[in-house]
C-alpha cells in the first residue's frame, strides 16, 4: 500500500526505492543465430611472465576494489571436481560498443566545479585506456536537461505564444558552461568514445499541455522536432563531439519525471517513419536511431514490437534501448532480439540507490547488468550518472534524490561507489570491437566472456553462492583454477 501510494505520486521514484528488493533472473539466455565460426586460433602459448591469466578483483566486503591480484594463473591439464566454465572463441555473438555511465548536465556541474588539476587526474583515471584506469568507452548525454540537471531547459526554449517550426533559434548554449567544457576534456583523452543522446523532452511550445513535464508531442510539430533532432546532431558535430546514436525519447511511458514526454509506440513509429528518418537521410546524418528507451517489463516488450513491427519505422531504426526497473527483466532482451534479430539491442540506464549498501549492489549490477545484459544480446551497458555532489545533486525539482552516482565530488575530493567498479570490471579490457564469444554458466557462477580485437579473452565471473567458490576456467582443453569470494566479482584477462 506503502508503494502503491508512492508511485501514484512518482512511479519511477517508488519503483527505484523497491528496486533493491528485486530479484530479476539474469542468467536466462537464448544464445541463438551465433555468427559464423572463425579460422582456429593457434595453440595457447604461456607466457615466460609470472602468471598467464590476469586476475582483476572487486570483494563485496571492499577489501579488493578492482584490485589486480598476484595470483599465478596459468593453463595447465587439471583433473579435479570443480566445476568449469568453458571458453569457447569458436561460438561468436554480438559486437560490443562499450562500457560507460549518463555524462548528465549535473555531472558536468561538479566536474567543472573542482579544480583543474584534480577534474584532469578524475578525467584520466576514468577515460584512459593505459595504466590502471577504466577505459570508459560509452557516454549517454541528455538531450536538453534530465532530471539530474540544474534547472529545466531545452535548446529553443520560447516565451508563451511563440514558436520556431524552422529551429532558427536552436542553440546549444545551455551546455556552454559546464557539459561541453569538459566533454571536450573528456574527448581529449578518449577522442573514439561513442556518444548517444537522449531527449526527457521536447520544448514546451510543441507539446500538448505547454509542459516540460508529461504531455506529448503535437503532430503539427512532429517536422520541427525532426529539425530539432537534426540541428543538435550538426551543431555537436560542430563543436567536435560526433553523436554515435540517439534514442527518440527517453522513458517514454513516464509522465512524472522532470523534465518528461509521453510518446506511444505509434507515435513514436509515425515521428521516425515519416520525419525523423527522412530527415537525418535527406541531411546525410549517419547517427544512428533507437527506439523505445524505457523498462525491460511487459509494456517493453509490446512497445518495441509495435515500432520495431512497423515497416517503415523499422528501416530507419537500428534497435532499442532498454532499462531495467519496475517489473523488468533483463532476459527479455533476448526476447527483442529474437523477434528482430537484424535490430541491435542496447542498455542504456540503471540507478544505484543511495539507500543501498556495497555487496548488495555489487552483486545485483554484475549479475543483471554487466553479465546480464551482454548475455541477452546488449551490445553496450550503461549505468546512470557518472558524477554528483554529496547531495546527489544538482537536480530539478521534481529529479531522483536518491541517485547515487559512479563518483561522488565534495570540492576536489572524490568517492567512488558501487557504479564505478561495476562499469570498471569490463570498461578496461572489453574494448570497443569485441565480440562476445561463448561461455556456459556452472551453479552460482554467472559469467560472461569476449574476445578483444587484439585476440584477447576476457572473462567477468560472480560468484552468487553464499559461500566461497572454486572453479576452473577452461580453454582449448587446459583449465586454471581459481577462487572468489562469496559476492565477489573476478575479471580474468588472457
Amino acid at each position: 500500500m506503502m508503494i502503491a501510494r508512492m508511485f501514484a505520486l512518482n512511479p519511477k521514484r517508488a519503483a527505484r526505492l523497491a528496486l533493491a528488493g528485486l530479484l530479476l533472473a539474469a542468467g536466462a539466455c537464448q544464445e541463438k543465430d551465433p555468427q559464423p565460426a572463425p579460422d582456429p586460433e593457434p595453440p595457447v602459448v604461456v607466457p615466460s611472465g609470472p602468471s598467464q591469466v590476469a586476475f582483476w578483483l572487486t570483494n563485496g566486503d571492499r577489501s579488493a576494489q578492482f584490485r589486480r591480484q598476484t595470483t599465478r594463473l596459468n593453463f595447465a591439464p587439471l583433473a579435479n571436481q570443480n566445476p568449469t566454465i568453458v571458453v569457447d572463441t569458436t561460438q561468436q555473438y554480438q559486437d560490443i560498443d562499450g562500457f560507460g555511465f549518463t555524462l548528465t548536465g549535473g555531472s558536468a556541474y561538479v566536474l567543472n566545479r573542482m579544480s583543474s588539476t584534480a577534474r584532469a587526474g578524475l578525467l584520466r583515471e576514468l577515460f584512459a585506456t593505459d595504466s590502471t584506469w577504466l577505459g570508459v568507452s560509452y557516454l549517454r548525454l541528455s538531450i536538453g536537461a534530465s532530471d539530474l540537471s540544474d534547472r529545466v531547459f531545452t535548446y529553443n526554449d520560447l516565451p508563451a505564444g511563440q514558436t520556431d517550426e524552422p529551429m532558427a533559434q536552436f542553440s546549444l548554449q545551455p551546455e556552454r558552461a559546464d557539459l561541453l567544457p569538459v566533454l571536450k576534456e573528456i574527448l581529449a583523452i578518449n577522442p573514439g568514445i561513442k556518444i548517444l543522446g537522449s531527449p526527457w523532452t521536447a520544448p514546451s511550445w510543441m507539446k500538448t499541455n505547454g509542459s516540460p513535464i508529461n504531455g506529448s508531442l503535437k503532430p503539427q510539430y512532429y517536422a520541427a522536432y525532426a529539425r530539432y533532432f537534426v540541428k543538435y546532431v550538426q551543431q555537436m558535430q560542430a563543436e567536435g563531439v560526433r553523436i554515435d546514436a540517439v534514442t527518440v525519447q527517453n522513458e517514454p511511458l513516464n509522465p512524472y519525471n522532470e523534465p518528461s514526454m509521453v510518446m506511444s509506440a505509434a507515435d513514436q513509429a509515425t515521428f521516425v517513419r515519416d520525419h525523423l528518418g527522412p530527415a537525418f537521410q535527406a541531411n546525410n546524418i549517419s547517427t544512428k536511431i533507437i527506439a523505445y528507451d524505457h523498462n525491460a517489463d511487459a509494456a517493453g516488450l509490446s512497445y518495441v514490437n509495435a515500432v520495431l513491427g512497423d515497416a517503415g519505422a523499422r528501416s530507419y531504426l537500428d534497435g532499442s534501448a532498454f532499462h531495467l526497473y519496475e517489473n523488468s527483466n533483463i532476459a527479455n532482451l533476448s526476447t527483442i532480439h529474437n523477434a528482430f534479430p537484424a535490430k541491435n539491442v542496447y542498455f542504456t540506464e540503471q540507478y544505484v540507490n543511495a539507500s543501498g549498501n556495497f555487496a548488495a549492489d555489487l552483486k545485483w549490477h554484475v549479475d543483471n547488468l554487466l553479465i546480464g545484459a551482454p548475455r541477452n544480446w546488449s551490445r553496450n551497458v550503461l549505468e546512470w550518472n557518472l558524477a554528483a555532489d554529496a547531495g546527489n545533486g544538482p537536480r530539478t525539482n521534481g529529479g531522483c534524490s536518491t541517485c547515487l552516482p559512479a563518483v561522488t565530488v565534495s570540492g576536489n575530493a572524490v568517492t567512488r561507489n558501487q557504479a564505478y567498479y561495476v562499469i570498471a570490471h569490463a570498461s578496461k579490457f572489453v574494448r570497443p570491437g569485441s565480440v562476445r564469444i561463448g561461455s556456459n554458466t556452472p551453479g552460482e557462477l554467472p559469467n560472461v566472456a569476449y574476445k578483444t580485437p587484439a585476440g584477447k579473452k576476457v572473462l567477468v565471473v560472480l560468484n552468487t553462492a553464499s559461500a566461497p567458490r572454486t572453479f576452473n576456467i577452461g580453454y582449448r582443453g587446459k583449465q586454471v583454477a581459481t577462487t572468489l569470494n562469496a559476492g565477489s566479482v573476478g575479471t580474468y584477462v588472457w
